[in-house]
């Protein structure tokens, strides 16, 4: 589960910590419902909708595929992150040379699962840590798994 009412289903504040210093300095590729619930938004994001026009934010821009989100992502020099929803990930998956994720181990209800279709048949485990932490939502100790995965084989951009 990734996903539930719009945020993440779980409270973990060093999670959220580890997401910010993944990204930061980052071109970033969301999709508009996930624009929608950010709170801080750095320049640099590019907003996939077919919406005929958005009202984004400074230094944000409208795009109308994930693969036009991501060769804009390449064309300011910056590493490019993809980080959501779950739509947009799954358009952007072939194109991804790496893969950050962080497991949390332990069910959690949610309204947004993983996309079914992503598989990691073909990625490579590049590296592995995990911590306890405390969820906040939960009031539970929760084994948080930092992964990240590569893919020596991404496809093309178009």
């Amino acid at each position: 589960m990734i996903g539930h009412d719009g945020w993440l289903p779980w409270d973990i504040p060093e999670d959220v910590e580890y997401f910010e210093r993944m990204i930061v300095g980052a071109a970033l590729i969301v999709g508009r419902r996930t624009y929608g619930t950010m709170t801080v938004v750095p320049a640099d994001t590019f907003v996939v909708s077919r919406q005929p026009v958005l009202e984004l934010r400074p230094g944000c821009r409208q795009v109308n595929s994930v693969e036009a989100g991501i060769a804009a992502g390449l064309a300011t020099g910056k590493p490019v992150f993809v980080i959501g929803g779950a739509p947009i990930y799954e358009a952007a998956w072939p194109y991804c040379e790496r893969f950050f994720l962080t497991r949390v181990e332990k069910d959690c209800a949610g309204d947004t699962p993983w996309p079914a279709s992503i598989s990691l048949d073909g990625w490579r485990l590049v590296s592995e840590t995990s911590e306890t932490y405390r969820d906040r939502m939960s009031c539970s100790d929760v084994l948080c798994r930092f992964i990240e995965y590569a893919n020596d084989n991404p496809r093309q951009l178009p």
